[in-house]
């Protein structure tokens, strides 16, 4: 089974996190929360769902972990501009390891540049800065490409957990 970073701070869509991360872990998975600070309490923007972080960004070793998945909401600009968080998806995709964001999750790929020469899709509001950063962007419900999984909303979040689900199997 594989070991699953979910990358969160305070401010993320509730159900981009609490959906994914359910599945993943009834899948059998390991799943485990890397926040800016181990301990941390990271709360949705709908006040629906509240994860502590298992581990702090600067004590994930990408290594350790067999893929990412980046939830949206506000949460990605709290951790696009931590430098361990950067370190630690660019690491994984110089392994060639699963990334996966939806919404606003693409903004930690920008940061990372692991979005040039490849498909992506997101929120329209980061459409532009998803193109700027150098990939194809695509208006679909959800985009595989290499090593990515990207989606725009959580109405797409069926077609994004059913591509997760297949690149861990």
């Amino acid at each position: 089974m594989a070991k699953v970073a979910f990358l969160l701070a305070s401010g993320f869509e509730d159900s981009e996190m609490k959906n994914p991360y359910n599945a993943v872990k009834d899948a059998g998975h390991e799943v485990i929360v890397v926040g800016l600070e181990k301990g941390a309490q990271c709360d949705g923007k709908k006040g629906t769902v509240s994860y502590t972080a298992d581990l702090g960004a600067s004590e994930a070793k990408s290594e350790e972990f067999d893929a990412v998945i980046i939830p949206g909401g506000g949460a990605p600009e709290a951790l696009r501009v931590n430098e361990e968080v950067i370190r630690f998806v660019k690491e994984v995709n110089e392994q060639g390891k699963l990334i996966a964001g939806i919404c606003h999750g693409p903004q930690v790929m920008i940061s990372a540049d692991v979005l040039k020469g490849k498909a992506a899709t997101c929120y329209i509001g980061i459409r532009d800065d998803v193109k700027l950063a150098g990939a194809d962007y695509r208006d679909e419900e959800v985009v595989v490409s290499e090593n990515l999984v990207t989606s725009r909303t959580p109405v797409d979040e069926p077609a994004f957990i059913r591509e997760i689900l297949a690149k861990l199997a």
